[in-house]
């Protein structure tokens, strides 16, 4: 069975947050909209997709499932990684509602608005994704020339099988999608625990954070 769940974020003020409950409350029930729970935290937007509860929305949120939060600015902290999120959502199959922006962004609808706002998230999602991408390579070929090492000296932690795809991880991280979903759509082999204790032994998110 569907659900919705609304989420909430606020970098500091729990009055803010309160506001967005009470929007929330207020839309689903001009809508008759049953929310089946809210993910509410306050946190900066800079803090990772854990700490801000994205991984934990990811994973309770199903195909046919809604996601309603009250403006797209809720969900991260640059566009790019709010379009990149959104494209996985959609991708998954996850209707997002968001109040402010007057968006219902639902790919199983024959809706041409919002087939067409999905298309056009997609692709500023796959050009954010290019334009990582050459960042972190011109980053690392700087480093390079430098000769200042790259990741941890050989020898302190063993080989994995995600060291092929290091830059690739590296570049997500980037965009703020999450180990679950790395493994899940992007990888396809290994598991999430495994990619996770990859991604804490290598320091792979600050090195994402200083990378951007």
């Amino acid at each position: 069975m569907s659900k919705v769940l609304a989420y909430l974020r606020t970098s500091t003020d729990k009055q803010d947050l309160n506001n967005q409950r009470l929007e929330i409350l207020e839309y689903a029930r001009q809508h008759s909209i049953q929310i089946a729970d809210f993910i509410a935290i306050s946190v900066s937007s800079r803090k990772t997709p854990y700490e801000r509860r994205i991984d934990e929305l990811l994973l309770r949120l199903n195909e046919n499932d809604t996601l309603l939060v009250t403006e797209l600015s809720r969900l991260g902290r640059s566009t790019g990684q709010v379009i990149n999120l959104i494209d996985e959502l959609v991708d998954s199959g996850i209707c997002i509602i968001v109040i402010k922006q007057h968006l219902i962004l639902d790919k199983s609808q024959d809706d041409l608005q919002s087939l067409t706002m999905i298309t056009m998230l997609a692709l500023f999602a796959q050009m954010e994704r290019m334009m990582i991408s050459r960042r972190t390579k011109e980053a690392l070929a700087t480093k390079k020339a430098l000769g200042i090492p790259l990741g941890k000296p050989k020898g302190t932690i063993q080989n994995s099988i995600y060291d092929k795809d290091r830059e690739r991880i590296v570049e997500l991280l980037c965009l703020g999608v999450s180990v679950r979903h790395i493994s899940i759509q992007h990888l396809n082999y290994g598991s999430i625990s495994s990619l996770n204790y990859y991604v804490n032994t290598r320091n792979l998110l600050e090195e994402a954070k200083n990378t951007e």
